[in-house]
């Protein structure tokens, strides 16, 4: 994504002293990118675009191939060593969470840590609130329709049912990347419609704060995206000092920041802001859901 391109430098910097050519979406190279740059040359891009355009890529050369790395159910399938993981090591010493938190832009990471734990409580084995934490300037689960629609904004994925603000939103340009995607896993999208799992929206500025405070404690700077699963946590445990209840809370720590230090800087002198969604925005966006019968 361009936004992501222009804001983190060095990733594009360290994936070229490993031979890659980076190119930033919506880019020169596909012709759907050319087009949404002729409309606008500071686009700043979107999963869904760079879906689009990988895709467009692909099906031109018969030597590509693609493979997404996020959304899909297989992908979740992968991932669910992350919640394998923390089984075993919870189990060393004796615990079982109350809370887990996750963050969840596609919904992949969110999936790969919950997805076992979520067999558990089905199994009857513990019980615990299982949270999606997504960003406030995109909202999917919280403020999306559970709508079957594309998976990319150009429109050529096969049509998925999952939450949605409609495969034409742009996200605002927010520093947690990864999760700048216009709609939610079905499968996370089911396990939410089912009331098996929660959702809540939170703006970066708490998710920076939440960082710092991490970051003071543990020694460790933590990717923009996590962020989010860490300011639900401190949430929760403000709310379980408040109330004198003892809680265990499970997260993963799925990046490290040390390739977002523009953002940390851009917060730390005050000259981050929170990146909303209007309802005018949302119901804008919603308008290209396709109507089936």
């Amino acid at each position: 994504m361009a936004a992501s391109y222009r804001q983190k430098p060095y990733r594009k910097t360290m994936m070229e002293v490993w031979g890659a050519t980076v190119h930033p979406s919506p880019s020169a190279v596909t012709e759907y990118g050319r087009s949404l740059l002729a409309d606008d040359a500071d686009h700043p891009g979107s999963l869904g675009i760079a879906i689009s355009e990988a895709i467009s890529v692909a099906a031109a050369d018969p030597a590509v191939r693609y493979s997404l790395g996020s959304v899909l159910n297989h992908v979740i399938l992968h991932q669910t060593i992350i919640g394998e993981e923390a089984l075993l090591q919870l189990a060393m010493v004796g615990e079982t969470p109350d809370l887990l938190v996750g963050c969840t832009g596609g919904g992949s990471n969110f999936g790969g840590l919950a997805m076992p734990f979520l067999r558990e409580k089905l199994a009857g084995s513990m019980s615990p609130t299982i949270r999606c934490v997504e960003p406030a300037a995109c909202p999917s689960l919280t403020r999306g329709e559970y709508r079957y629609d594309f998976g990319d904004t150009a429109c050529t994925t096969p049509l998925l049912k999952m939450h949605t603000l409609g495969s034409a939103f742009i996200p605002e340009p927010i520093h947690a990347g990864g999760l700048r995607y216009h709609g939610m896993s079905p499968l996370i999208s089911h396990v939410y419609d089912l009331g098996l799992a929660e959702a809540v929206a939170i703006g970066q500025m708490e998710c920076f704060a939440a960082a710092l405070q991490f970051a003071r404690t543990e020694g460790i700077v933590p990717a923009p995206e996590p962020t989010h699963a860490l300011a639900a946590a401190i949430r929760e445990a403000l709310a379980c000092k408040e109330s004198g209840e003892s809680k265990t809370i499970l997260t993963a720590l799925c990046g490290h920041g040390h390739l977002d230090m523009a953002a940390y800087e851009d917060y730390i002198a005050g000259a981050l802001a929170d990146l909303d969604l209007s309802a005018e925005a949302l119901a804008q966006s919603m308008q290209a859901i396709p109507a089936l019968p």
